[in-house]
C-alpha cells in the first residue's frame, strides 16, 4: 500500500522531475536520472528506487519528442523500461509501475516507427495490467491515449481512438494539466480547433509553467 501511495505522490506533487519536465530543461533530467540510477544500483531489491529511475526517463523521453529530439527519446526510453521492468520484478501487483511502463513504450514508438507494432503491443499489455490493478487510474487511462495517439491508424491507433481516454483521464483527475494537453492535442488533429484551444487554456491555468503547453496554444487556430 505504501508503494502505490508513493507513487501516486511522486506524479501529483510538483517537485524536481516535474519542474525541470515543464521547462523543458534536458540538462536537470539528466542529472536527476544519473542521480537516481546511482542509488537504484545501492537498493537494487527496493522496487520504487527502480521506479524512479522509469519515471524520470519518462519526462525525458516527453521532453525530447517536445524538442524533436527522436534519438534522445529512443535511448532513454529503452533506459527507463529496463527500470520499470525491474520495479516490476520486485513488486508485480503496483499499478503505477506497469503504468510507467507502458507509458515508456509507447514513448518508443514516435522516436522509432520501425518498432511501432512491438512496442505498440508491448504499451497496451501493460497498461491493459495497470487497468486491471486500478481500473480508475487517470494517469493509466491517460497513458493508453498518448500510446494511441502516437500509434499510427495502420496500426490500431491514431488520435480519434485516443479522445475517449483522454476525457477518461481528465474525468478522474479534474487537476490534471496533463489529460487537459494531451486532449488538446488530439482535438486539434482532428481538427476540432475551438474545443483545443478550450483545453489548452485550461491545462495552462492548471500549470501555468509548462512551456509545451503555451506553445501549443499559441500555435492552435481559434477556429
Amino acid at each position: 500500500m505504501f508503494a502505490i501511495f508513493l507513487g501516486a505522490a511522486l506524479l501529483a506533487a510538483p517537485g524536481p522531475l516535474e519542474t525541470a519536465r515543464d521547462r523543458q530543461d534536458r540538462a536537470a533530467l539528466e542529472k536527476q536520472i544519473a542521480d537516481l540510477t546511482a542509488a537504484a544500483k545501492k537498493a537494487s531489491r527496493d522496487a520504487d528506487a527502480q521506479y524512479r529511475v522509469a519515471l524520470a526517463c519518462s519526462y525525458l523521453a516527453e521532453v525530447s519528442l517536445e524538442l524533436h529530439d527522436k534519438s534522445q527519446a529512443e535511448r532513454v526510453a529503452e533506459t527507463g523500461i529496463q527500470a520499470a521492468e525491474r520495479a516490476i520484478a520486485i513488486n508485480s501487483r503496483n499499478a503505477e509501475y506497469y503504468r510507467v511502463l507502458g507509458t515508456l513504450c509507447g514513448q518508443v514508438v514516435p522516436a522509432n516507427l520501425l518498432s511501432a507494432f512491438s512496442y505498440g503491443k508491448r504499451a497496451r499489455e501493460a497498461i491493459d495490467k495497470a487497468l486491471e490493478l486500478d481500473p480508475k487510474s487517470s494517469q493509466a487511462y491517460l497513458a493508453r491515449g498518448v500510446g494511441n495517439y502516437y500509434l499510427p491508424d495502420s496500426l490500431g491507433g491514431g488520435a480519434s481512438l485516443a479522445i475517449p481516454d483522454f476525457r477518461k483521464a481528465a474525468d478522474l483527475d479534474p487537476a490534471s494539466a496533463e489529460a487537459c494537453l494531451w486532449l488538446g492535442l488530439a482535438l486539434r488533429k482532428e481538427h476540432h480547433n475551438a474545443e483545443a484551444r478550450q483545453v489548452f487554456e485550461k491545462a495552462l491555468r492548471l500549470d501555468p509553467a509548462r512551456i509545451w503547453i503555451k506553445q501549443q496554444l499559441e500555435k492552435t487556430p481559434a477556429q
